[in-house]
């Protein structure tokens, strides 16, 4: 059973959340990330008697984070903490709570950094090769069909609304991260599929709801709902590889890099801020350049034969 927030630790936390949500408005998950790694933190403060913000120091920071890798954090759960850390007391110290922010001197552990991971042109055909017509299974090809074909984020699947969708110049307006908006465009099959399911979708439609896509019960679909279902789609249509709403964005980085080696586009269409973001991709594409390599260039060849 978790311990008690002392009160004064959870109101400073209730006000930041506010913040996420009015200043820099964030999404409603990961505004639930955050209250979810400092209220852990809050009860193991508040355990220790600690019931201020300002009595935390380094030393209580690096403490916090060791605590964090005994109970089996890996390195990248435990680097995801010490950022909302850090970020809660940026607010704090703007609110003038505390003087610095002690979780600045703190690092987070490395990780071995892995390349994404995503499906090959063949496997992706293989799991959008969906025959089937009831609404439902529309809607989840739509779905993958507008994942694969634009890039776009899970949470941005989700919070589509209808009236973001420009069929008609073959564009779709996305609210991505830090509510930050951009033009996507779309065609070819992803734009098929979503006239499809816009035909479809009435059926399901219980009452007013702006929702691009909904669920059975004629609601906003949620993002669990559409983890489940591109899953199950995954092993219905015999992919070898496990496939989720990441991996398709994925795929389409991968796939569009390949093609044109244009990094710059592929940022913007991923909506990426940094293009170091994007520059990951510059991995994989030179992994299937290797390839090619080891096929095609004759010293390469040689060698394979000796």
């Amino acid at each position: 059973m978790p311990n008690p927030v002392a009160e004064s630790l959870q109101c400073r936390i209730d006000a930041f959340i506010v913040h996420l949500t009015h200043e820099r408005g964030l999404s409603n998950h990961t505004q639930s990330n955050y209250q979810r790694q400092l209220t852990i933190i809050a009860e193991q403060l508040s355990s220790l008697g600690i019931v201020e913000w300002h009595l935390v120091d380094t030393a209580w920071v690096r403490q916090i984070a060791a605590k964090g890798a005994r109970q089996g954090l890996k390195p990248n759960s435990l680097a995801t903490r010490l950022s909302c850390l850090r970020s809660f007391f940026d607010f704090l110290v703007l609110k003038g709570v505390m003087k610095a922010n002690p979780a600045k001197g703190v690092s987070s552990p490395r990780s071995h950094k892995r390349l994404p991971k995503n499906l090959d042109v063949d496997q992706t055909n293989q799991l959008l090769e969906i025959d089937m017509s009831d609404p439902l299974a529309i809607r989840d090809r739509a779905m993958m069909e507008l994942m694969y074909g634009t890039g776009m984020r899970l949470s941005e699947i989700v919070q589509l609304d209808v009236d973001n969708i420009s069929g008609g110049r073959g564009e779709i307006r996305v609210i991505g991260k830090g509510n930050k908006e951009r033009i996507v465009p779309f065609s070819g099959q992803a734009k098929e599929w979503v006239e499809r399911w816009c035909q479809a979708r009435p059926q399901l439609l219980k009452q007013h709801d702006p929702a691009l896509f909904i669920s059975k019960l004629g609601k906003r679909i949620s993002h669990r709902n559409v983890q489940k279902r591109m899953a199950e789609w995954g092993i219905k249509q015999g992919v070898s590889s496990h496939v989720t709403p990441h991996k398709l964005r994925h795929s389409f980085a991968t796939h569009i890099l390949e093609s044109s080696g244009n990094l710059r586009a592929v940022q913007e269409m991923l909506g990426h801020e940094s293009l170091s973001t994007t520059q990951i991709y510059t991995h994989l594409d030179f992994q299937h350049l290797a390839q090619v390599y080891d096929k095609a260039h004759p010293r390469a060849k040689k060698k394979r034969e000796e």
